[in-house]
């Protein structure tokens, strides 16, 4: 009877809990938030100002008393209270598009290999924003979900889900994870590479946004057809004025290049413990790349040449999690053994 009580009046909501965004399925609906994970402080009165797009904009543009946070680092929860104020914003706002009443049964998506402390402050955190119950799955779990991988099957899938603070590569069989590792070369140390490169090599200082938004223009992991060539703005750390420069993609390659060869390195270390059985399965049916990571040019080529396996981006990399998050909502039941179990699992009667 509470079930089928819970089913008409409360939300089922999927989070994918990011560095850089934060996405929220909501059951019936699909994904219906997608916001960058910032929230910016007043830190006289210690409210918030401005949550998700809203705070971004604000960074690098503060004053002295207001900070934009990024609440979540490298995929865990650096800063409890703010995560919190953002979760329950998230929840907050699903709740007034789906128009129902009753506090959600929520799945969160966290990286691979987390500590069973960071899984509590997860839940804490969901529950303490809201959520009537909480349940917490591995990202590249419920990406392989989110693009319908035979994940329950006897055969091996490999998928690289790189996003903005961490990166997961993980082999997955028969409903569990064979081999992962999880690293902190992903969207986040692309943009430093490119703002440290910039200013060793130009002498201009440059923003975080700024670089971000250069990488997605002419980024690449290997040369393409043609040249490209970007305008950056920023200041000359000699004379301290604005300045103007143009960069190549071949820049931009360069200034990647460390973090790119980190991450090829961890893949083949993740192949190498692979079982035989298991990495047959992976040479023919090979890797599949999910997350904003996922879209950087070349990479997908770059990483098939190196391991001398097929190497596919998965359609809108993007929501994969999310997508996936939905998945387990709508089939808690068969999907239940790949859930991270904590003491405070429940299930209301």
């Amino acid at each position: 009877m509470f079930e089928r009580f819970y089913q008409l009046f409360s939300n089922d909501i999927g989070i994918d809990l990011g560095t850089a965004n934060t996405l929220v399925y909501l059951r019936d609906h699909g994904i219906v938030i997608n916001e960058p994970s910032v929230v910016a402080v007043n830190q006289k009165t210690g409210t918030v100002v401005a949550l998700g797009t809203q705070a971004k904009q604000m960074i690098g543009r503060t004053p002295g008393h207001v900070a934009a946070i990024r609440p979540l680092v490298d995929g865990v929860i650096s800063n409890f209270e703010v995560t919190e104020e953002m979760l329950s914003y998230l929840i907050n706002k699903a709740n007034k598009i789906s128009k129902k009443t009753v506090r959600p049964r929520v799945v969160i998506g966290v990286p691979s290999g987390i500590s069973s402390v960071e899984t509590r402050a997860v839940y804490d955190a969901a529950k303490n924003a809201g959520a009537r119950e909480v349940h917490i799955i591995e990202e590249p779990m419920a990406a392989a979900i989110g693009i319908k991988l035979s994940i329950k099957d006897p055969v091996g899938n490999m998928i690289i889900d790189i996003g903005g603070g961490t990166t997961d590569i993980a082999v997955i069989s028969l409903g569990g994870i064979v081999r992962s590792k999880n690293l902190h070369i992903a969207g986040d140390r692309l943009n430093n590479d490119i703002a440290n490169y910039v200013r060793d090599e130009f002498r201009v200082l440059i923003g975080e946004r700024t670089a971000e938004s250069v990488k997605i223009a002419i980024g690449s992991a290997k040369k393409g057809s043609g040249p490209m060539e970007a305008v950056i703005r920023g200041r000359d750390l000699v004379t301290g004025l604005p300045r103007e420069v143009v960069v190549t993609d071949t820049d931009i390659r360069e200034a990647m290049s460390g973090s790119v060869i980190g991450l090829l390195d961890a893949v083949k270390e993740v192949i190498e413990t692979t079982p035989p059985e298991v990495l047959s399965d992976v040479m023919s049916r090979g890797i599949v790349l999910v997350g904003g990571g996922a879209l950087l040019r070349g990479l997908d080529d770059l990483l098939s040449q190196t391991l001398h396996v097929p190497v596919y981006v998965a359609n809108d990399p993007l929501t994969a999690v999310a997508r996936g998050t939905g998945i387990v909502l709508e089939e808690m039941e068969s999907f239940r053994e790949v859930l991270i179990q904590h003491e405070n699992d429940a299930t209301p009667r």
